[in-house]
């Protein structure tokens, strides 16, 4: 496992509109992905260029992804505003949204999309096979259909990033945080591929550690909070995997399990900082840093047919004692050395 350096939260945020005549809700906005250097310059020797976004929902993993990738091609001289125009929407957590989204995108026409999590991804790969696609986020792009297991597209204008956890090390990590946990609460939304996936590696690999593991649905963010306080008195430890619907409504999550002093263990940095005990995955920032090199090179001419998809695999720990103690837990020393703590940072941060 290898610790990477942390990145600093940047949340985007942008607000409910109507975008056609069908009704669509979403979000666009050319200038909330702004790159960090404001001063940057287009190179003049690039063609203008459009870029189409789309993602399932915004919370503060995808939108830093997000981020990433705008820095980068910024970085390469696509700047935004200048020699790029970036369409962004969020389908606001809804599926049928992000559908009518990957069409509109796909009349569009634009040079590429960018499709940020496993439901968006779908939607727009089953509305074309013309446009370049880029997705990212994903957790199994085998088991969402957008690859197959020889690692090659479903179709020929499809290419991207994926992140595939193993789980033994998630088990490791709840397993040193809650010694004695014998039932892991697992909250999800079922229309989620990805997050079908990671339920289905939990009971595969719980057993052979002693372990049970009791899922309870949360099919809308509001539901998230329910969901958590009915694993009262039945489940010793919570995790949960970057459902779209969970990480959305985290506050929620954290709420209801400081009240029952039950430990959330996460896999993204960002619900660290919103509230669980701890959390051992990606870093969003380089996730989308990555995603943008591919963007690039679409952007710039090359063939998506001939872009391989790629995996990234790089884990870091993230660990609050301050969240733990809320939940009912310490945190060894041991564990804190291997980790980023959210706590040091936001209290350096303050000063």
């Amino acid at each position: 496992m290898t610790i990477t350096s942390t990145l600093r939260l940047s949340l985007c945020s942008v607000a409910i509109g109507a975008i056609s005549t069908l009704g669509l809700i979403g979000c666009s906005d050319a200038t909330n992905t702004a790159a960090t250097d404001e001063n940057a310059t287009a190179d003049s020797d690039k063609p203008a260029k459009t870029l189409a976004i789309t993602q399932i929902v915004e919370h503060p993993s995808l939108d830093d992804m997000r981020r990433g990738i705008i820095d980068e091609l910024s970085d390469n001289g696509y700047v935004e505003g200048q020699n790029l125009t970036v369409n962004f929407q969020s389908a606001q957590g809804n599926t049928a949204t992000a559908g009518q989204i990957a069409k509109q995108f796909a009349g569009d026409n634009p040079d590429a999309i960018v499709a940020i999590s496993t439901p968006s991804a779908q939607s727009v790969v089953a509305s074309t096979n013309t446009v370049p696609v880029i997705y990212t986020a994903i957790s199994d792009p085998v088991a969402a259909k957008l690859i197959n297991d020889d690692n090659v597209p479903i179709q020929d204008n499809v290419t991207g990033l994926s992140s595939q956890l193993p789980i033994e090390p998630q088990l490791d990590n709840i397993q040193k945080i809650a010694p004695d946990a014998t039932t892991i609460g697992y909250v999800y939304s079922p229309g989620e591929v990805n997050s079908v996936v990671v339920l289905n590696q939990l009971k595969a690999a719980a057993p052979a550690r002693g372990l049970e593991i009791l899922d309870v649905t949360a099919n809308r963010p509001t539901d998230v909070a329910m969901a958590t306080r009915s694993l009262s008195g039945r489940a010793d430890v919570i995790y949960t995997s970057l459902d779209n619907n969970v990480v959305s409504a985290f506050e929620a999550m954290a709420g209801a399990a400081n009240e029952l002093d039950i430990p959330v263990i996460a896999s993204d940095e960002f619900s660290v900082r919103r509230g669980a005990t701890a959390a051992l995955g990606v870093n969003d920032y380089d996730f989308g840093r990555t995603t943008g090199k591919m963007v690039y090179r679409v952007l710039s001419g090359e063939a998506v047919n001939t872009i391989s998809p790629e995996v990234m695999n790089t884990l870091t720990l993230y660990a609050s004692p301050t969240h733990a103690a809320e939940q009912g837990v310490s945190l060894s020393n041991e564990l804190l050395e291997n980790a980023i703590n959210v706590d040091n940072e936001a209290q350096a941060a303050n000063e």
